[in-house]
């Protein structure tokens, strides 16, 4: 037998205690595996008392991760701790640099310096690891990077976070609003007791750039992603969405096109009957498209201890193999620069909430903007009428395709008309 592949993980929160544990657990499989056994023979973490439900005795402890980076005798650096600089990036650094191999599950990283960090480990044949950074356990990245090597992408989009997936899941289920089922998502551990970097797009947003550099051989453009959140969707979108024949998703979208990349997150709605729209509560779910696979779906649990856990020791055993793949598909040298293009020169369909005074010639008054900025409408709801003249009513208008720039402009001149009540609600027709 071989000799053992040492690693050293940083970080021993839920993730990094759950891979330990693993380690141990399946120590055989890995060894069949990977054609060597995985041992962890040093970790750090900030609290050396606190009790993780994991044995560390014989292994070494460090205070310090960049310490640990560069002085533990170990080939694989795991990097858990979390956020795009700081630490994190110094001891991923640091690793790199003293010829370890690193694996990673921070999203947010690579997102910021993903392709820095991919030329710094090509540059030493080292492998730099994260398919735990993109929807957990779906092995999402080595199904784009050899799966369909052999093809040439141009979209790739999917349910990126599960926290949202489940609130809009739960809203369409239950009726209730966003406020009452966000609650829900947070006692049940699903979303944080500070919610927002789920809820406002950036955990989807730092994925999808990912995903993008990966399907289309550039470097990540976290800065070029459009972000929407999904707090401005109300119960009444969600039921007004199922009578039109479409469920609401979270999604992020990137395309590449003949003037640029596309890459945006926001609320979509989609077709019922398309594999996307039954995709329900925690679950990921990511769509790829090529040229000669055609388009391929994979679906699972996109967080979570044990998930996540599988994907880092999925790419340690590629590396103990001595499979060392270039991160982004393509060698770090020649990944190209993102020409991202603006949200503004979106082409679509639009669904429109209005809250309106209940009287003759509001929808004329709507209608006539709609006609100046060339958006034609496709569908219209109201159902009944206000309890007296003046008061507010809500109502749907769905459009054909246009531009978001000309969307834009109607909506914010709607906005103005002294019929409507409250600012205008927007949501993007996704035809998948």
């Amino acid at each position: 037998m071989s000799e053992p592949f040492r690693v050293a993980i940083a970080g021993l929160g839920t993730v990094g205690a759950e891979t330990l544990a693993m380690l141990r657990r399946q120590a055989g499989p890995w060894a069949s595996r990977g054609g060597r056994a995985i041992e962890v023979v040093a970790v750090s973490a900030r609290d050396r008392q606190r009790d993780r439900g994991v044995d560390l005795s014989g292994i070494e402890w460090f205070d310090d991760p960049v310490a640990m980076a560069d002085q533990a005798p170990a080939e694989a650096f795991i990097e858990l701790i979390g956020g795009a600089d700081g630490v994190a990036k110094a001891s991923v650094e640091t690793a790199l640099s003293s010829g370890r191999h690193v694996v990673t599950a921070n999203k947010a990283l690579i997102a910021r310096h993903g392709a820095a960090l991919a030329r710094r480990a090509a540059e030493q044949n080292l492998a730099l690891g994260y398919e735990a950074a993109v929807a957990g356990g779906i092995p999402i990245i080595k199904t784009v990077r050899e799966g369909m090597a052999a093809n040439s992408l141009t979209r790739i989009y999917g349910i990126l976070n599960g926290t949202c997936n489940f609130i809009l899941s739960k809203m369409r289920q239950t009726g209730r609003s966003f406020a009452e089922v966000l609650e829900e998502a947070q006692a049940l551990g699903y979303a944080e007791s500070d919610p927002r970097f789920d809820i406002d797009g950036t955990d989807s947003a730092h994925k999808l750039s990912i995903l993008a550099a990966l399907a289309f051989g550039f470097e990540v453009d976290f800065d070029s992603v459009y972000v929407e959140g999904i707090g401005g969707i109300s119960a009444f979108d969600i039921a007004s969405a199922e009578e039109l024949g479409y469920r609401i998703k979270l999604l992020g979208v990137a395309s590449l096109q003949a003037d640029g990349v596309e890459q945006r997150v926001h609320p979509c709605m989609v077709r019922q009957g398309t594999p996307i729209a039954a995709v329900e509560g925690v679950l990921n779910a990511v769509v790829a498209v090529g040229d000669a696979a055609g388009s391929i779906m994979v679906e699972g649990a996109g967080a979570g201890a044990g998930p996540t856990a599988s994907a880092i020791i999925a790419d340690l055993v590629d590396i103990a193999r001595g499979n060392v793949m270039p991160a982004f598909t393509i060698p770090a040298s020649q990944l190209g620069r993102m020409r991202g293009k603006p949200m503004e020169a979106h082409r679509g369909c639009y669904y429109i909430r209005l809250t309106v005074r209940d009287q003759p010639g509001v929808i004329a008054d709507i209608a006539a903007v709609l006609r100046d900025e060339e958006v034609s409408m496709e569908a219209m709801l109201q159902h009944g009428r206000a309890d007296s003249e003046g008061k507010s009513v809500p109502v749907v208008i769905t459009t054909h395709e246009t531009s978001e720039a000309a969307m834009r402009r109607a909506i914010a001149t709607i906005d103005t008309c002294t019929a409507v009540l409250e600012p205008s609600s927007l949501i993007r027709i996704e035809t998948l």
